[in-house]
């Protein structure tokens, strides 16, 4: 078959290399020049384990192709995904700018029938914003070429994106017309040989699915920092409730890991828009504003902890950050916890010295205008520290050598943002140890 992906950013690339893996011929076109020169030398312009060899491997085989030209996508593909960014704006709701620009582009350019794909995260009834712009620009071309909308929201996790594209949990797509179903139900078949997971449904059930998806999982994540805070003024240990309550099939332990927040593209900004959205329609959504509440609370624990050891002014204090990206298997900064903690530290007036295995660069540009030291080795950070603050859970910290710990830092405080370690083993070890949810 063959496809277009409008958008060369992290689902439209992941997307494009996993159809053209299948082997599709795939046309992936961004407007930025240098990127798209970039990724015809293979050079990835993100971090997500595995995907650079996909585009480099099907890049050379002549499947995956990218262009800066629409054209190019629009006088061959059968399909065409739209898979630009949509920003948070700042009333919290997405801002469709981008996906609107592209539909109408279509519009101008297309010259078959084509089915297009909203692959974006987007509000309810942006497909029906496409189909209009679309149909109103061939209105003014007097052109009657058909084309069809289909939502098709996707589900990938951060670091492990290209399994989940290749053997997704579910693939859903919101279509009102059957031809366009079975298109897409043949375009994911070898996704979904080993079980059929292919739903389908009306297309606004498909863009609530999404939402309702993330919200869901947020909900757990905030759920389980209540009641990690809870426990430390109780006195109970989370790490143990947790196993109480994973436990029960019902519950289960996914997402219910305590820890200083969540973070990335996805959770932040798609449960804003989901508040926004039932706002506009004059709902208000008590349990999903909560979630967003305690997790912009829950940010802020790690500095409280180190408030706790050191006291609020904390001048000539150097701490020791481990993880910078909002989780691990990725470079991804947004909504990271590490940013709101970085900030208090440095306005409390103390020296941070940070590590990530990846996210370097893009921490230098989340927190440019502080005064960060940063290191490319995970030890070197930790000369002459106060304290040191593990943050993301990359698994190059789960073993580390606690002893030269000790000896390169001036203190033994260590605070575990997520509860990587056992408690007693750490105190046994000689830190002065802190997690989420343990008093």
């Amino acid at each position: 078959m063959k496809v277009g992906v409008i958008g060369s950013g992290y689902v439209g690339l992941v997307a494009a290399a996993c159809f053209s893996e299948m082997g599709n011929t795939v046309m992936c076109v961004d407007i930025d020049e240098n990127k798209i020169e970039s990724l015809k030398k293979g050079i990835i312009p993100i971090y997500e384990p595995g995907l650079d060899s996909l585009v480099i491997n099907n890049s050379s085989k002549g499947r995956l192709i990218f262009s800066t030209d629409i054209n190019d996508v629009l006088s061959s593909s059968e399909v065409v995904f739209i898979a630009v960014g949509t920003p948070m704006g700042d009333d919290g709701s997405a801002d469709l700018q981008y996906v609107l620009n592209v539909a109408r582009s279509i519009g101008q350019n297309m010259s078959h029938h084509i089915v297009v794909v909203d692959k974006s995260t987007v509000p309810i009834g942006t497909a029906d914003k496409v189909r209009k712009i679309i149909q109103d620009e061939l209105d003014k071309r007097d052109s009657e070429l058909t084309f069809d909308v289909v939502s098709n929201p996707e589900f990938l996790k951060e670091g492990a994106a290209i399994k989940d594209f290749m053997h997704p949990d579910r693939v859903v797509v919101g279509s009102n017309n059957g031809e366009s179903t079975n298109l897409m139900k043949r375009l994911y078949a070898p996704f979904t040989v080993s079980s059929n997971r292919f739903i389908s449904m009306d297309i606004r059930s498909a863009e609530m699915t999404k939402y309702a998806a993330n919200a869901m999982l947020a909900t757990k994540i905030s759920f389980i920092n209540e009641i990690s805070n809870i426990c430390e003024k109780v006195g109970a240990d989370i790490n143990q409730v947790r196993n109480g309550i994973g436990s029960d099939s019902r519950i289960g332990y996914k997402f219910i890991y305590p820890g200083c927040g969540y973070g990335g593209s996805c959770f932040p900004k798609d449960v804003k828009a989901l508040i926004n959205i039932s706002k506009e329609n004059n709902y208000l959504p008590k349990l999903i504003s909560a979630v967003e509440d305690v997790n912009f609370n829950q940010k802020k624990i790690l500095f409280k902890k180190v408030v706790s050891h050191f006291g609020e002014n904390l001048k000539d204090k150097k701490i020791a950050i481990w993880g910078l990206s909002f989780k691990p298997e990725t470079d991804d900064m947004r909504e990271a916890p590490s940013i709101p903690l970085i900030n208090s530290l440095i306005e409390a007036g103390a020296v941070v010295n940070a590590y990530d295995p990846q996210a370097i660069n893009e921490a230098k540009f989340y927190l440019k205008g502080l005064d960060v030291k940063y290191f490319d080795n995970k030890y070197n950070a930790l000369e002459n520290v106060d304290a040191l603050i593990l943050v993301t859970e990359w698994k190059e910290f789960r073993s580390p050598d606690f002893k030269r710990i000790l000896k390169l830092m001036n203190t033994n405080v260590f605070i575990d943002g997520r509860n990587q370690f056992n408690y007693d083993q750490m105190q046994e070890q000689g830190f002065k140890y802190s997690q989420i949810g343990v008093k």
